[in-house]
Parts: C-alpha cells; sequence; structure tokens
C-alpha cells in the first residue's frame, strides 16, 4: 500500500473530526500533499456514508491530474479548492475543510469571526468569504484568491465559506488539525463574549496584548 502510515494517520483524523463536531453528514474533506506527484484524500461521501469511519485504503491517492493511483473511492468534487490551494503554495501541505460547528454561526452569518482567544493569534484576521455554491470553481477561485491577496500569503490559513464551512491550510496535517482545533474553541468562545457584549454583562475586551505566537 502506498503511503500506508500517512493513510492511516488521515482515516485517524477523519474520525476524530466526525465524533467532535468539527464536521458533519454533509461533508467535508482533508487531502495531505505527499511529494510533487501524489496528494492522498479522503473519498467523496466519506461522511454521509460512512460517518468518516474510513479504512486507509479508502483514503485515495491522487496525482496531480486527479487521477486516482489507489484507493476504494471516488474523488470528491471539492478536490478543485484542495488543488487551488496546492497550486497557490507549494509550501501548503495540508488542506481540511469541515463544517465545524460553532465556525458555521460566524460562517452562516457571513460573518468575520472575532480572533479573541491567545491560541488563535497567529491566524491574524479570519475572514468569512463572499457566498460560492459548495463544489464549484466560483468557490475554489474565491479561496485562491484569498490565499494569494496581500494578507494572506503565510501557509497558516483559517478561512470562513459563507454558509458552508471552514477550510484550513498548513504545512502538515498535524498542524492543520491543531488549527481546527484552535479554531472551534476560538469560534465557542466569541460566540459567547459577543452575546455578553451585547446584553451590558461585560464589553469586550479590546486593549492590546503582547501575545506569545511562538510554538
Amino acid at each position: 500500500m502506498l503511503y500506508q502510515k500517512e493513510r492511516n494517520q488521515l482515516a485517524d483524523v477523519v474520525k476524530k473530526m466526525f465524533d467532535r463536531y468539527e464536521t458533519n453528514t454533509a461533508g467535508g474533506n482533508v487531502s495531505v500533499r505527499m511529494n510533487e506527484e501524489h496528494i492522498i484524500m479522503t473519498p467523496t461521501l466519506m461522511s454521509q456514508e460512512h460517518h468518516c469511519n474510513l479504512s486507509p485504503y479508502q483514503i485515495l491517492v491522487v496525482d496531480m491530474d486527479e487521477n486516482i493511483i489507489e484507493g476504494d473511492g471516488r474523488i470528491t468534487r471539492e478536490i478543485n479548492m484542495h488543488m487551488a490551494c496546492y497550486k497557490q503554495n507549494e509550501e501548503i501541505g495540508c488542506v481540511l475543510h469541515g463544517h465545524a460547528l460553532h465556525s458555521l454561526v460566524f460562517a452562516t452569518m457571513g460573518m468575520d469571526m472575532p480572533n479573541l482567544i491567545e491560541a488563535t493569534q497567529k491566524l491574524g484576521k479570519i475572514k468569512c468569504l463572499d457566498y460560492a455554491p459548495a463544489t464549484s470553481p466560483e468557490l475554489a477561485d474565491k479561496v485562491k484568491n484569498h490565499l494569494e491577496s496581500n494578507d494572506s500569503q503565510t501557509v497558516t490559513n483559517a478561512i470562513l465559506l459563507n454558509k458552508h464551512g471552514v477550510v484550513i491550510t498548513d504545512k502538515n496535517l498535524t498542524k492543520a488539525y491543531d488549527i481546527m482545533g484552535r479554531l472551534e474553541y476560538n469560534a465557542y468562545i466569541a460566540e459567547k463574549v459577543l452575546l455578553f457584549d451585547q446584553l451590558g454583562i461585560s464589553p469586550i475586551d479590546k486593549k492590546e496584548h503582547q501575545f506569545n505566537l511562538e510554538e
């Protein structure tokens, strides 16, 4: 089996995503760049049909022309978004897309997410893109254009997809999934902080802080 260790790891991560409400039966997909020739990627309907309980062989090995080299399943239509990220920045090693429960509050409202907790400060502004239909070339283009923008030249990115979910990029799967966890905690906290602010219980802390951004 090609890339057995990495496919085992990816199958484990997507199961955790489903169990932790970081995606749902409506979809989600994750890919990891192996080298210049191949990525590994979750198959279409991984959530609806399998509840993200995948065997390593269901993790597809796909070439850069989107041909399946190995694996049991079909390619998701959202591969266009993944490939747009990889082609835009050669240092991106993982693209993680999910329908994360708390982050979807802000995505559904079309709101940028307030970046409030220390653990997410390295993300900078957590922007919600303008709406484009799921799996569409327009959505892939919006993600690509955001990555190309002046304020988003880093490998680590967390982007809200309007009415849809989140997409995260990073150097590898471990780092990308770390960002997903941080983002969801920030979203949960931000929901409460905004309510407390609007109810007059306590205003949002707008003081400047010297955060430690080193890993």
